[in-house]
């Protein structure tokens, strides 16, 4: 009750004839104590990516990754461009097809882009008929295809789910047979640019240095190597007696990537006036400071999952990216991202990614695991957390991403990077230096932290894509 109410009270009273006899609530709440809590944040999450990272310091701010030698370069995937309901594909990302990587004439390379040709095809459409030789270059502009072959015993068996970026057809080198072995069938509204071996062959016979570089890729001998494209280590087993036996090398990467520290920063700033007089019972520069941290450390996981240049979602190979069969996250999907490599840590998703997960599962009448994580119980798939984080953005059509990564640099994962020991440190890889007091009497301080991730080998982080979360 306000005083304004508490008064309207006494008067009525009053007015009735029963004033009254002791002191009200509302003036006996001049004297007490009140009871008040530390500032609260809506913006503070479980940030669990932060917290299941294992951390290595990181001595000059830069962390090297050294590999074997990888022959596969580039992401394999094309990029578009649109311009209102039409679709071309950018002429030097042509490069991505393994028969024109390093071609460098831009001309021929804008030649071939033009004679692409747009076509739409409706779900259940067929693209390459399984039994015919590939007579085109398929570019998947936008939707989603499956990638169907025959299985051991005759039955129908799906081989892979492509999507936007990826392509297949005929390349340089096919006899006239070709690979009859699949089809490709559209699972959405599809989006493909082709182009026909002819028009291919006519521009081949008009480019001297096209038709040179295409000899030159199918006359190179393949260098030896493992099923990852690593370099091979020869070796020999199983033999008797004292045969020669092969000599071998480890071949290094020379250019391996490095990760360098990057930084989240703000300046706080806190009248004195408000420091002095204001700091009972709760200290002003350490509620402020607190949760500026608390920002920035948000901020961090931010960039941790969305930073085009070290975030998770970026960084994840292309063969470790997979799309969903249907749409919404299902058990197979999860076993599928599950299946590429060994000793997975966690998922990582969005809580609500995992709540479409779980809706299939009860579709199936299955029940998700829990498994307890830092004293926390989380729900699991197959024995591994599912972890959420609000950071893996959603798009405007619903659809988001899974990651699943192990983690640890004893087993070649993915770990965050930061460095300790440096000026005024308050926590773990950040510093809270003073920066004076200027001459409206404000005192600054500068709240910095730094901080980066590193994916030691392609297979520790997987992704599932195109996942739909609305239905």
């Amino acid at each position: 009750m306000t005083d304004l109410a508490a008064s309207l009270v006494g008067e009525l009273a009053a007015e009735n004839g029963s004033a009254p006899t002791s002191l009200g609530t509302a003036a006996a709440r001049q004297l007490a104590t009140t009871t008040k809590t530390a500032p609260q944040m809506q913006e503070i999450s479980s940030r669990w990516l932060l917290r299941i990272l294992p951390w290595v310091d990181t001595r000059g701010a830069v962390y090297r990754v050294n590999r074997r030698l990888v022959y596969e370069l580039g992401d394999g995937r094309v990029t578009f461009v649109t311009t209102g309901a039409g679709v071309r594909v950018v002429p030097q990302e042509l490069r991505e097809l393994p028969f024109l990587r390093s071609f460098a004439d831009e001309d021929v390379l804008q030649a071939l882009a033009d004679r692409f040709e747009h076509q739409e095809h409706p779900p259940g459409d067929v693209i390459v008929e399984r039994g015919q030789p590939p007579d085109r270059i398929v570019l998947l502009a936008h939707g989603k295809v499956e990638k169907v072959g025959t299985g051991r015993y005759g039955e129908e068996t799906v081989l892979a789910v492509l999507s936007d970026g990826d392509h297949f057809g005929y390349h340089p080198g096919m006899d006239g047979v070709g690979d009859r072995s699949y089809g490709i069938t559209t699972l959405t509204p599809t989006t493909v640019l082709t182009l026909s071996r002819g028009a291919f062959e006519e521009i081949v016979a008009q480019s001297d240095a096209l038709r040179a570089h295409l000899d030159g890729f199918l006359a190179a001998p393949t260098p030896p190597q493992n099923r990852h494209g690593e370099s091979a280590i020869a070796r020999a087993s199983g033999h008797v007696g004292e045969p020669p036996l092969p000599r071998t090398f480890v071949d290094y990467d020379v250019a391996p990537r490095q990760y360098e520290l990057s930084l989240s920063q703000t300046v706080l700033r806190v009248h004195t006036r408000v420091g002095d007089l204001y700091s009972e019972p709760m200290d002003q520069f350490e509620e402020q400071l607190r949760l500026s941290i608390e920002a920035l450390r948000e901020e961090q996981e931010d960039q941790l999952v969305n930073n085009r240049d070290f975030g998770l979602l970026f960084n994840a190979d292309l063969k470790q990216r997979i799309s969903t069969r249907s749409g919404p996250p299902t058990p197979d999907d999860m076993d599928d991202l599950l299946t590429r490599r060994r000793k997975t840590r966690c998922y990582l998703a969005h809580s609500k990614a995992v709540a479409a997960f779980h809706r299939q599962c009860n579709q199936r009448g299955l029940y998700p695991g829990t498994v307890e994580v830092m004293g926390k119980t989380v729900p699991s798939w197959r024995g591994v957390p599912i972890l959420s984080c609000n950071k893996i953005p959603i798009s405007e059509a619903g659809t988001t991403s899974i990651l699943a990564f192990r983690t640890g640099e004893q087993d070649e994962g993915v770990i965050g990077l930061y460095q300790t020991g440096i000026p005024e440190e308050h926590e773990p890889g950040l510093s809270v230096r003073a920066m004076g007091v200027d001459d409206k009497a404000v005192a600054n301080y500068l709240v910095s932290t730094y901080y980066s991730a590193a994916v030691l080998v392609p297979d520790a982080l997987g992704v599932l894509e195109n996942v739909e979360v609305g239905r």
